[in-house]
């Protein structure tokens, strides 16, 4: 559970700095930082259920 968490707070980061080194406003800060979260949540999550089926 908490690699997805942390994988949505690290894609949420790096999208928003990533908008910003690109010279985007607000929104496509936003835009960045919630499209990353949801990848970087899906890769937690996939990452979670092979640990799990590991132990």
């Amino acid at each position: 559970m908490i690699i997805i968490v942390a994988g949505l707070v690290l894609g949420a980061a790096l999208g928003w700095i990533r908008a910003r080194r690109r010279g985007g406003n607000s929104f496509d800060k936003w835009q960045y930082a919630l499209v990353h979260a949801i990848l970087f949540g899906i890769a937690g999550l996939f990452v979670t259920l092979m640990i799990d089926r590991m132990v």
